[in-house]
Parts: C-alpha cells; structure tokens; sequence
C-alpha cells in the first residue's frame, strides 16, 4: 500500500496537547494550515518530552553557527486545547528531526507504527513505499514556541513522587522505596 505523508509546511499551527485527565491522558501533535485542515497522531507522553528537549538542543546547536539567527526562547503563545474533533490518524512509532538550511526551518517527522520495524531510512525520505507519516516544516521561532508549549503540557500531569519519582495518584500511591506502603 502507497505511503501516506501529510505535509505542513509551516502550518498555522503545531502543537503538543492532550486529551483527558492527568493519569489517564492520551498526548498528540497536532497540525493545521491556513485551509482547515487539521491532522492530529498519537504518542506517548515521553514521546513529547523527548521531542521538545531534542528540537532545543538543534536550535541551541544551530544558533552557535556563525550567521545563524535563531530565537534564544520563546514564550507559550498558545494556550488554546487541541482543535476539536481530535481524530486520530495513526499512533507514532518513531520520529525524525532535521534543520532545512535552504528553508532555514526546523522540520519534525512523526512515523506510523507497523507490521514490521521501521527502516531508520524511511524517517524524513520521500519514498513511496514505507508507513505513514506527518511531516511538519516550521521556523526557529515556532520551533522555540512548541518546545514551549510541550515542556508545559507535560508538566501539567501528576505530580511525582518525593521519594521515587512516579506519579501521584489524588488517592496516593504504593511507593516502592517504603516498602510498598501506601502514602
């Protein structure tokens, strides 16, 4: 079956967001161009942490080259939820991040999960064969922005554990470090 690759190039929107209560949160990217078109995937928590703190690191890499222009940070200018519905088009297995230096743009490739691993090689090609994909091309400043903006959804789930750092439930947790007693 033909790979299908949905292209954003510089989008109106791309953020990090979520959908449910803490402890029970399903987290998505989430695209939309000046058109309505709208296309939401699906990820793992970690997935969004990883993502943000691997697009800082490239811009932080990239501002260091001389000429180079990059925004030192970026304040959340987006506190708007995921545009509704949120219809998920594929879970991502596995994601790609590269500096377009002609477009002088950040560009974020998240990979559908399938049947069979998936080829390092397929992440940011534009063959026809391979698994689906959602490829957003966005500048510096709104790549500053979504690592904004992630960092904080994120951050807004359960908080953890003093003493071994997994999340709180509102009625407590069996903690591991006391011996499994509840807190």
């Amino acid at each position: 079956m033909p790979r299908q690759v949905h292209l954003f190039d510089r989008p109106s929107r791309f953020v990090a967001g979520t959908v449910g209560q803490p402890g029970d949160r399903t987290f998505y990217l989430q695209a939309s161009d000046e058109s309505g078109r709208t296309v939401s995937v699906a990820l793992e928590k970690t997935q969004v942490q990883i993502l943000a703190d691997r697009m800082n690191e490239l811009l932080d890499e990239i501002a260091g080259r001389p000429g180079a222009v990059i925004p030192p940070d970026a304040d959340v200018d987006d506190l708007d939820p995921l545009t509704a519905p949120v219809d998920e088009e594929f879970r991502v297995a596995a994601m790609g991040l590269a500096w377009d230096g002609n477009e002088e743009a950040v560009v974020v490739e998240a990979v559908a999960a399938g049947d069979e691993p998936i080829d390092e090689d397929a992440i940011l090609s534009d063959s026809e064969e391979g698994p689906d994909a959602l490829r957003v091309t966005i500048t510096p400043m709104a790549a500053r922005a979504f690592v904004a903006r992630a960092r904080r959804v994120v951050a807004a789930g359960r908080p953890p554990c003093p003493l071994c750092s997994l999340p709180l439930d509102p009625s407590g947790h069996v903690c591991p470090r006391q011996n499994g007693y509840r807190r």
